[in-house]
């Protein structure tokens, strides 16, 4: 099922952070992105659903420069099929030695409408990526072409990016802070619940900012304290 725009709109407005917790309640302990990291931090959440590219390691027959001139090359195929509003998830095996795309491409993912792009590995031409409108996350900037060290193999395949499993269409959500994989099948329910937490979490940042102990506060085991948040929510209209 495809994520709502309500579910999305939700995610938009809620912390890779605070989905975290959210995933820890259900048992879900390993859905955060190991060192990947947005090149402009200040395009806001990054929400789609997952379209994968899995790399395997490059050997140097298959690939010289001409595997380019080939329009079902792997690479170039999932620029061109990547679902607008969709996030494309680079397999790249957590290796930043050769590029996993570059500017180029991810401009066109850009034009095409395309949510945003995560790699485990690097993109060539980063500086020129972060000023672009699409978030785009990775481990560090790689200058060298991807087939030195990649071969393009697999698109739309459960992949795993950063030490997670990445199934397609799993709601991926990135942040300042990195890039957390929902389920889909909770997205929903992980969304609304990450809004409530949300309105509490600033509720206690407020509180704690005017001087007020932690102390049953948060968690809000004091009574005073539930009635409290009650009062700022009706307040502040969340």
């Amino acid at each position: 099922m495809a994520m709502t725009a309500s579910t999305r709109d939700k995610l938009k407005g809620v912390s890779t952070a605070t989905l975290c917790t959210a995933l820890f309640k259900r048992g879900l302990r390993n859905q955060f992105i190991q060192d990947v990291h947005p090149l402009n931090p200040a395009l806001g959440n990054m929400v789609g659903e997952a379209f994968t590219l899995r790399y395997i390691p490059a050997r140097e027959d298959l690939n010289p420069l001409s595997v380019f001139l080939d329009r079902s090359h792997p690479q170039r195929k999932a620029v061109e099929e990547c679902p607008p509003g969709a996030v494309m998830v680079i397999d790249s095996r957590k290796d930043a030695r050769a590029a996993s795309a570059g500017g180029i491409l991810v401009s066109r993912l850009m034009k095409r409408g395309v949510a945003g792009v995560v790699t485990d590995g690097g993109f060539r031409d980063s500086p020129e990526i972060a000023t672009l409108s699409i978030p785009a996350y990775h481990h560090r900037p790689a200058a060298p072409t991807n087939l030195t060290l990649h071969q393009a193999l697999d698109i739309n395949v459960p992949i795993g990016c950063g030490d997670v499993a990445v199934w397609p269409g799993d709601v991926v959500v990135g942040d300042g802070e990195g890039v957390v994989v929902i389920p889909a099948d909770i997205a929903d329910a992980i969304a609304d619940e990450a809004v409530e937490m949300t309105a509490f979490e600033d509720f206690v940042t407020e509180k704690v900012l005017e001087g007020r102990s932690i102390l049953g506060l948060y968690p809000p085991t004091d009574e005073q304290s539930k009635i409290d948040f009650a009062a700022w929510r009706k307040i502040k209209g969340r």
